[in-house]
């Protein structure tokens, strides 16, 4: 979906520099020699353009996925030690809970073995 928004963009961007800059040259007032010159001039400096673009919306990309991909690890190392952190919880929880059945059966054995 990401990339079918920069794709997006960047064929809008594109497009609309390509109509500003044929816009901007028919209202000059130039002659018309003057201004298929310059038509000529922007449209072969349309590739550049989008090349440089291209580089630009790459290099984003890049560093975005960069930045993601360090957030991701930290993620995961902060989800191990909270793994952890529960495991070791849940095993002391586990021995109070035997300390106290233990506790609880040998006074009940107790009240059971001696005479009323």
């Amino acid at each position: 979906m990401s990339k079918n928004r920069s794709g997006s963009f960047i064929m809008g961007m594109l497009v609309g520099t390509a109509i500003g800059a044929i816009a901007g040259i028919l209202v000059a007032p130039r002659s018309g020699r003057q201004t298929r010159q310059r038509l000529k001039k922007s449209v072969e400096a349309l590739p550049e353009l989008a090349d440089d673009l291209a580089k630009t919306v790459q290099s984003q990309a890049d560093r975005l996925s960069e930045s993601t991909l360090r957030n991701w690890d930290e993620t995961l190392q902060r989800l191990r030690e909270a793994i952890a952190a529960g495991l070791e919880a849940s095993k002391q929880e586990r021995e109070t809970l035997n300390q106290l059945d233990n506790g609880f059966s040998t006074k009940s054995a107790a009240k059971n073995s001696s005479p009323d």
